[in-house]
Parts: C-alpha cells; structure tokens; sequence
C-alpha cells in the first residue's frame, strides 16, 4: 500500500496571502486539498507559525507528518516573501524534506483557462509590471502532465507591455492577470486579457506536487526570493557615477 504524502504550501508574497495542506501520492499527479486558509493583514511574521500549527492540529498532523513544502518564491512584497521563505526553510531543514519554489507568474499563468503563449501579468507598482512569458501545452497545469515551459520573467512599464503583447510576433498571446485595472489596460489596447482570481495556496500546492516530482527542488540553503525587482535598499545604495 502505497502512503499519501502530505505537502504545505506557503504564498507570502502579497498583501493578502494563505497556506494550504494538501495530500498526495508519490507517481500520481492528484493532488487532494485538504484546507487552504488565508492570511490577511500583511503582518504574516506574527501569524504564519502559529496558523501552520493550527491548520496542521485540525487535521489531526503535526509538523512531523509533513512529507514536502511548495512556497511562492516571487515576484511581490519584499518583506512578505522573507517571512514565507524562511519559515519554510526552516521546517524543510529540521525535517529534511524537499522543497519546490514556485513563481508567483507560473501561478498566475496556470489559474487561466488559456493555453498556448501565455503572458502572466501582475502590478509591481510605480507603473511597472512583472510580467511571464509562458508556453502551456493543452492539458498543462491539470495534474494530468505538466507541460509548461518558461521563456522569461521580467519587469517592464505597461507601455512596455503593451507594446510587447500587442506586437505582430506576439499576435495571438494572451494576457492573464488578476489585476481588474491591468486588465482594463490591456484590454483597450485591443490586446486579448482574462482577468483571473488572484492565484492561492492551493495552486501553489498543485504547482509545487508537480515540481517535486521532476526533481525540481531546492535545499534550504539554495531557496532564495524571486524578487525580478531591486529592493529599495540596493536601488538607492549603488554609488552615484
């Protein structure tokens, strides 16, 4: 008899975040949602600890249960994404379990129904946009076969953008993105969009399953923040020319 394992995942990266425990089995691609229970507020430092423990206990697990960790990686909130990312090293590392950093753009492209060349589009403030360049095959992101193939991640303006997605190479893309007012944007530029929900937990769990079972994993000592972006702390320390 094979043993379901139970995985959590952990999205730290916005204002509003959340954590999931799924179950899973290793050689199979479902993935059983156990809860997924949200984060509020931006303050997850006080609270993320005690909520993992508290979703574990109502499940009837402890820590020791735990069979593997999916964590947003990035792009998003500096500070968010160093909560996230350490709490999760430091469970993988006491427990010697692995590890898949998800990015936040592979969540967003894969919560849309479109397939194909995907644009995964997010606000980064200041005007600027986080955007992913992705190719999913038919059934990718369905626990049936992970077909998805990154072509890039970076920051641009929203002119960029739509210069980029509106472009006759890019003719036929699609922009996926949970932001209403990006969307708008897009949108009356002729550019086809589909607004999603903001991506959880539970699709950073879907995601994580995946990676783990193509060895794509991290150790604690090599997961890092997929930051695209500079903090402000290395923008405004660079000498002056």
């Amino acid at each position: 008899m094979v043993l379901r394992t139970l995985l959590l995942a952990i999205d730290t990266s916005g204002k509003n975040g959340s954590i999931a425990l799924a179950r899973v089995m290793p050689g199979h691609s479902e993935v059983e949602i156990v809860e997924v229970v949200p984060l509020t507020g931006g303050a997850f430092s006080a609270q993320l600890v005690p909520q993992i423990a508290a979703l574990l206990g109502t499940h009837g697990y402890g820590k020791n249960d735990l069979g593997a960790f999916a964590v947003a990686s990035g792009p998003g909130s500096f500070t968010g994404l160093r909560v996230g990312l350490a709490a999760i090293k430091a469970l993988a590392e006491v427990l010697q379990k692995p590890i898949a950093a998800i990015s936040l753009l592979e969540a967003v492209a894969c919560s849309g129904a479109a397939r194909g060349r995907v644009l995964a589009a997010l606000d980064a403030g200041r005007g600027d946009v986080y955007l992913g360049d992705y190719e999913l095959g038919p059934q990718a992101c369905m626990n049936v076969h992970m077909n998805v193939h990154m072509h890039g991640e970076r920051l641009l303006s929203r002119g960029e953008l739509v210069a980029e997605a509106g472009g006759s190479e890019a003719k036929g893309n699609v922009v996926v993105t949970p932001d209403a007012a990006l969307a708008e944007t897009v949108r009356a530029a002729g550019i086809r969009v589909e607004l999603i929900e903001y991506p959880n937990a539970g699709m950073i769990a879907r995601l994580g399953w995946e990676h783990l079972q193509r060895g794509q994993t991290a150790s604690p000592e090599e997961l890092d923040a997929n930051y695209i972006r500079h903090s402000d702390a290395e923008i405004f320390s660079k000498p002056k020319a």
